[in-house]
């Protein structure tokens, strides 16, 4: 693009909080023209024609009807992370504005730690490890005891690129492997995990020792698990949630919680996020909470900076767009 002007892309802010990585803004600046919030704000006038796109890190700068309004020559938002429920696909498309996100390269990272919140539950890591260090410890118990994960049966709840990825690490645990999905995974894709198609949601709850939810949230996944099918499920069994909060009935899950309807929780997703401080899953023993890091590793963050920059370019120049979202149903 020597000779010709950048584009000018919107973004929250630099640094901080939710702001973009400081490391990515060299790498970013070579290709676009970043103008932060702030600075938008305080040249509205000159800047609302310049902006073509907007760089949406972390749900961040927030996309709404008035933002729209004042960028005529908006072309796409490009979204971080696969989740799309903080946007409003059907306001995009009204003002001719197209979207992505970067589902493929949070994939891998995110099924490893939904298999490290699976062990990690399972083994007591946590409480094992507040044990191992306090200072009223004077002994570890002979009959201190985890559950085992190799030979149990997992269900996922969401086979798409991460319920997949992690049907794959569970079968080297030698898991029992059921699914419950909106589409059914063809019979090489099954076989190639040994997993097994639960059409009714009920049927992979009362089998499973570990159900791990991994879907987008939409309106039909809105509190998809509550009082009902927490019922359902083992009391032996654990609720591992790598997808959103609000996937589970939260005020549900801490009844049967510590009603030991269900043995325990892992929980990488919570609504709000944080907690507030005074939240009872934050008092439970048999809760882990992690702060939405599945896909928290310095490499997948740089593709995912990268394949929204791709995307950016896409849009702008009318070649198709890599992970362009469109408006459908959640997969499940």
């Amino acid at each position: 693009m020597e000779g010709q002007e950048l584009p000018y892309v919107l973004i929250d802010c630099i640094g901080g909080k939710h702001g973009v990585y400081e490391d990515h803004v060299e790498f970013l600046e070579k290709h676009f023209h970043l103008i932060t919030m702030k600075e938008y704000l305080e040249n509205k006038k000159f800047l609302s024609k310049k902006i073509r796109a907007v760089y949406m890190w972390y749900h961040k700068p927030v996309i709404n009807e008035e933002l729209l309004q004042s960028l005529p020559n908006l072309k796409i938002v490009a979204s971080s992370g696969v989740g799309i429920d903080h946007l409003d696909l059907n306001l995009l498309s009204s003002y001719g504005v197209k979207a992505s996100n970067t589902p493929f390269v949070v994939s891998t990272d995110t099924a490893d730690f939904g298999m490290a919140l699976m062990l990690a539950s399972s083994r007591r890591l946590v409480e094992g490890y507040q044990m191992a260090v306090s200072c009223d410890t004077e002994y570890f118990p002979a009959d201190w005891l985890g559950t085992e994960v190799s030979g149990a049966t997992l269900g996922i709840v969401g086979m798409g690129t991460i319920g997949y990825k992690v049907a794959e690490r569970a079968k080297g645990f030698e898991m029992k492997i059921l699914y419950h999905n909106r589409n059914r995974r063809n019979k090489e894709e099954e076989g190639a995990v040994g997993a097994i198609y639960c059409k009714k949601i009920d049927d992979l709850l009362q089998q499973s020792d570990f159900v791990l939810l991994s879907v987008n949230l939409t309106p039909q996944t809105h509190k998809l698990i509550g009082k009902r099918e927490l019922e359902l499920m083992k009391p032996t069994a654990t609720l591992i949630n790598i997808s959103r909060g609000l996937v589970v009935d939260q005020d549900a899950l801490v009844e049967a919680l510590q009603n030991k309807v269900i043995k325990a929780a892992a929980l990488d997703v919570t609504y709000p996020e944080p907690l507030p401080r005074d939240h009872p899953l934050l008092k439970l023993k048999n809760v882990i909470i992690t702060p939405h890091i599945g896909s928290a590793t310095r490499k997948t963050r740089r593709l995912m900076m990268e394949n929204m920059m791709e995307s950016i370019q896409a849009g702008l120049t009318g070649l198709p767009i890599p992970n362009e979202v469109l408006f459908k149903a959640a997969c499940i």
